[in-house]
Order: C-alpha cells, then sequence, then structure tokens
C-alpha cells in the first residue's frame, strides 16, 4: 500500500504474477519466490525478503542487490541514495543526529518563505547526506539520523505536490520517508506520511486507494501516543479526499469530528515537525468544503475568519484562502469581489509561489467565464497573463 498498490491485483499485475500468487505470498507459510521474482519484490517495496515476511530455505542466502531499500532505491532516482540497512565503518560521533537534524529543522522553517524551486534541491542533497551517514551510525544516533532523514524526505514530497505539483516525484519521495521513518521506529511520523500519501489518489479522485491509506495512517497513529492535533489533521486530510471525491457531507462530519478533538485536546505533546496544522488551517479546510457543498455564506464567514487567524508568515495559506473566497464570490455571481480576491491572490504568489495557489485561481477564472467580457475580469487576464505569470506557470 505504501509503494502505491491499493489492491492485491494491482500489485500482482506490477509484478507479473497472478493474483493466486500474492495470496500465496501473503500467506502464514509463504513460499520462497524465484531468484527473478525475488528482485522484483525487493525493487518494488524497497524492502528485503525477511522484512516482507519470507523465510529463507536452509542453505539459501539472498543476493547481495536485495539487501533492504537497497535496489528500490535505484528505481527512484539515480540521485537519491539507498537507505543502508547495517551500520558499517567508519562510526560517526553520537553528535551527528543532533547536528544533522538541525539542518532538517532549518529546512522545516524555510519552507515557508524560501521559493520551493530553490529550496527544493537544498532539500534532496540533505536526504542524501543523511543516506551516507546512516551506515556509519548505530542505535540511538543511527535512529535520530533516520528520523530526520524521513522528516527532510516528507519535506522534499510536499514540496513535490503541493508547490511544484510534481505528483509522481511526491509518491516516490514519500515512500523513501516512509522507510526512513520505519528505520526510526517512528511511528507518528509514519502516519503523518502515509496521510500525505492519500492526497495523491485523494486528489484524482480514487477516494477508495485514499481511505486504504488512511486506515494505515490511523493504524499507526493508534501506536502512538498521538496528539490532538495530529488526529485533528487526519480528519482533515480525509476530509480533503472526501471533498475532491464529491462528499462534501460525509467531509463536513469528519471536520466537526477534528473540530472536537482539537476542543478535547489531549496529554500527548504535538510533534515538532507538526507545522502545516493549525485551528486557522482547519477553518480553511472547513470553508474550502462548505464552498464545494455550496453553503456559500457559511463559506464566506469561514474563510473570513481563517485568514483574520492565520499567522503573519503563513503567505502560502493566504493564497489559498484568498482564492477560495474568490470562488464564493464566482459561485455567487458576484464577479468584481471575485476577480478582487483572486488578485490578491496574486499578489501573494508573485511573493511566495505555490502551486496549490495558482490551481484555485485558475478554478476561479473558469468559473467566470459567463463574464469574461467584464472588465474586472479583463484586468484579471492582465495579471493572470503577465509575461513573469505565464512563464512561471508553464515552467512548472
Amino acid at each position: 500500500m505504501a509503494a502505491g498498490y491499493p489492491s492485491q491485483r494491482s500489485f500482482a499485475e506490477a509484478i507479473g504474477v497472478d493474483v493466486r500468487q500474492v495470496r500465496r505470498w501473503e500467506s502464514a507459510d509463504p513460499p520462497w519466490p524465484h531468484p527473478d521474482l525475488q528482485q522484483r519484490l525487493t525493487d518494488l517495496t524497497g524492502q528485503d525478503m525477511e522484512a516482507l515476511g519470507f523465510v529463507p530455505p536452509p542453505g539459501r542466502d539472498r543476493p547481495a542487490a536485495q539487501r533492504p531499500f537497497a535496489s528500490a532505491a535505484r528505481t527512484v532516482s539515480s540521485r537519491r541514495s539507498a537507505v543502508p540497512s547495517q551500520p558499517a565503518a567508519p562510526m560517526q560521533p553520537p553528535s551527528v543526529a543532533a547536528d544533522y537534524e538541525t539542518v532538517t529543522r532549518s529546512h522545516r522553517r524555510l519552507y515557508w518563505s524560501v521559493s520551493p524551486a530553490t529550496l527544493h534541491p537544498a532539500v534532496i542533497a540533505h536526504a542524501d547526506l543523511g543516506c551516507a551517514l546512516l551506515p556509519e551510525t548505530g542505535g540511538r544516533t543511527r535512529r535520530g539520523v533516520a528520523a530526520a532523514l524521513a522528516e527532510t524526505w516528507l519535506l522534499g514530497g510536499r514540496i513535490e505536490f503541493f508547490d511544484l505539483r510534481a505528483i509522481e516525484d511526491a509518491g516516490t519521495t514519500l515512500l523513501r520517508a516512509l522507510q526512513a521513518a520505519g528505520e526510526a521506529d517512528d511511528v507518528l511520523l509514519g502516519s503523518a506520511i502515509l496521510a500525505h500519501t492519500a492526497f495523491i489518489p485523494g486528489w484524482a479522485g480514487d477516494r477508495e486507494a485514499a481511505l486504504e491509506r488512511m486506515v494505515a495512517a490511523r493504524t499507526y497513529a493508534r501506536r502512538g501516543p498521538a496528539s490532538a492535533e495530529l488526529w485533528a489533521w487526519l480528519d482533515a486530510v480525509e476530509a480533503e479526499c472526501e471533498t475532491r471525491c464529491g462528499n462534501p457531507r460525509t467531509a463536513l462530519h469528519l471536520i466537526r469530528h477534528a473540530e472536537d478533538t482539537l476542543a478535547a485536546g489531549s496529554e500527548h505533546p504535538t510533534p515538532t515537525w507538526l507545522d502545516w496544522f493549525s485551528p486557522a488551517r482547519l477553518a480553511a479546510f472547513k470553508g474550502n468544503t462548505q464552498l464545494k457543498a455550496g453553503h456559500l455564506p457559511q463559506a464566506r464567514t469561514t474563510l473570513l475568519d481563517a485568514l483574520n487567524d492565520l499567522p503573519r508568515a503563513e503567505d502560502k495559506q493566504r493564497t489559498v484562502i484568498y482564492g477560495d473566497l474568490a470562488s464564493v464570490e464566482a459561485a455567487a455571481h458576484h464577479a468584481e469581489d471575485a476577480c478582487r480576491y483572486a488578485c490578491l491572490a496574486l499578489d501573494q504568489l508573485a511573493v511566495t509561489w505555490y502551486a496549490t495557489g495558482m490551481d484555485r485561481i485558475r478554478e476561479v477564472r473558469r468559473a467566470l467565464a459567463a463574464h469574461q467580457h467584464e472588465q474586472c475580469v479583463r484586468d484579471l487576464d492582465e495579471r493572470l497573463y503577465a509575461w513573469a505569470t505565464t512563464v512561471s506557470a508553464l515552467a512548472r
């Protein structure tokens, strides 16, 4: 599932076997696969044979190429190193984990202001460094490096999905993040990564695949302890997937549950990496869902409240809220107000590019087709199709 195969059939087709073979492999006593199938299994999952549940027959050793993560990493990108399975000399000092995490933490903060095209190469290079460090660490130090590496790859996947709209790259990067979280045995980070993978089928309208990944994310969170903020965010992710799959009523129930969860609170601390969620962001989720449900007055009020509560540094989220407010006014046939909010979103994009925000503006412009001869819409087109905006959009 984490590798992107939501069913036995899809996995069987990718490997080139029938579904019955996959069922035999998933049985309590799976048969040892042929060498070519072993290679395909490790390539597709990024796990070694023992991690997948197979027990080699006496006298049979697995090939060196099937060490954990080695073959799978080659299929992702030649620029990305594999996650090694065993430490090797020379050993790094214990301080290397804290040093590596310091850069990871800095990248996390830089995400909110630095251009994604500028930050993304630095994040991937930092991930490559983490891969190089892992075989030189052990014990607690190794787990610390692996956890920071998982967060680094998660950030890389977020940039690829939300900022650059490189969907295929995001899927493989998030798989790398999940593997590193497994090395660190960090179940909460694993839950967050799995929930991010649900966005991919959810935005494509594949509800079944999205919900399967959310089941996995919630399973990891139960191994926690998970904070109220993490549980509420999982509700919000599932709500967005439901909204994009045409089920806004179900999404609104999930958002109400998230609001109740935040109000009740929790004794468990919120992970430091969960900096992409807050009550204001939950309100933005809710406003978008109310918009899709056709509840325009409620959506307008919710989004304006979210905009007022949003911290000043949240430029990317501000772009999305402006875009949703523009959509509300377009749906209400208030063309001038829709164009005003769309232009505010464009102003924000000029400061910090965000592909998801540009998607919102394009949706608004399509909704204004009936008003395209009005001056306000023509003025919006002048902004939307200026040289710099057009080139940036096409380049991405």
